[in-house]
């Protein structure tokens, strides 16, 4: 079947979606005339003009009940509008995976965009932790606007930005109608060049994510960590996991987040105790994790108390 890119547009409720779509619509460098179905799921006070729509041809759904949306529906919008692709503005008190669960098998995510109104934005991470998360770790770019330079603090909002994601693009327009892209420096708190690279307690979940995205960086790097042991015989001879519980955002995401070492005396090792490991990390296929990723070849552990905060954090 042909493959249906998908443009997902994600924000809160009056955050600047509907223009943020109106805008990229009306770019004949978007819109040169390929048949898009709009799909609205939130109705905001502003309204689609889309009589400015470059190209002329783009028809809009809007979706009022987003429990009873299945795939067999979404392929019956596309083949009546014989569309060649897709452009949502989805609700922002949905989960982007509820989402994706209900696309049809031909419709993929080609890039996911989030709008964000600078003056309720410190409110909802507050109140609603969960939710920003969920957009923040799925968007390839977060637009602040309504940005006021002598209130909000951008540093903030990177900060927040930055612990859901190392890779997202964040651009800032003010309320003078400035736009800024973030050039905010965010060092790792580890020094990536030492020959031993040690990992404090506290830095565990930064230094998991930034292995994982970048795990070429770290291919013959010696690293030191304190982490709990999973060892199963399943896992196979010489093998053991140690990690660390990691929490994004609340409770109920705790998530163990564990590295697979090779060790030849996995006979002393127990699921569940504390070590501190050093080894070195080579990137290949592991079958623990399915497919290439880091795997430490461990020279030394020690048996360790367990830390002060034992579940990680990126705060």
């Amino acid at each position: 079947m042909q493959t249906i890119p998908v443009y997902l547009f994600v924000g809160f409720l009056e955050s600047g979606k509907t223009q943020f779509v109106q805008q990229t619509l009306s770019d004949p460098r978007f819109n040169s005339g390929e048949k898009t179905l709009l799909l609205v799921f939130e109705e905001g006070i502003e309204e689609y003009d889309p009589s400015q729509f470059s190209g002329n041809n783009v028809t809009i759904e809007y979706i009022d009940d987003f429990d009873s949306l299945t795939r067999d529906k979404l392929l019956i919008m596309q083949k009546k509008y014989d569309a060649e692709r897709v452009v949502i503005e989805f609700n922002g008190m949905l989960l982007i995976n509820d989402l994706k669960n209900k696309l049809p098998e031909n419709w993929g995510v080609y890039q996911c965009m989030m709008s964000v109104d600078a003056t309720t934005f410190l409110n909802y991470n507050s109140n609603m932790r969960s939710l920003v998360v969920d957009k923040l770790t799925n968007c390839e770019m977060v637009a602040f606007n309504r940005v006021r330079r002598d209130v909000d603090d951008i540093n903030e909002f990177h900060k927040i930005v930055r612990a859901s994601s190392r890779r997202t693009d964040i651009i800032y327009e003010y309320t003078d109608g400035e736009v800024e892209f973030d050039e905010i420096e965010d060092p790792l708190p580890f020094d990536i060049e030492a020959e031993v690279i040690e990992i404090k307690d506290e830095d565990f979940a930064l230094f998991y994510r930034d292995l994982i995205e970048e795990m070429k960086k770290y291919d013959g790097k010696t690293v030191k960590f304190k982490g709990i042991i999973a060892r199963e015989d399943r896992m196979g001879k010489d093998v053991f996991v140690a990690g660390r519980h990691v929490m994004t955002c609340c409770i109920d995401d705790i998530t163990y987040c564990g590295i697979v070492c090779d060790y030849k005396n996995t006979d002393i090792l127990k699921s569940g105790e504390w070590l501190n490991v050093t080894g070195t990390v080579s990137i290949k296929f592991s079958r623990l994790y399915g497919r290439r990723g880091p795997v430490i070849k461990v020279k030394e552990i020690a048996k360790t108390s367990e830390p002060t905060q034992k579940v990680a954090t990126f705060f």
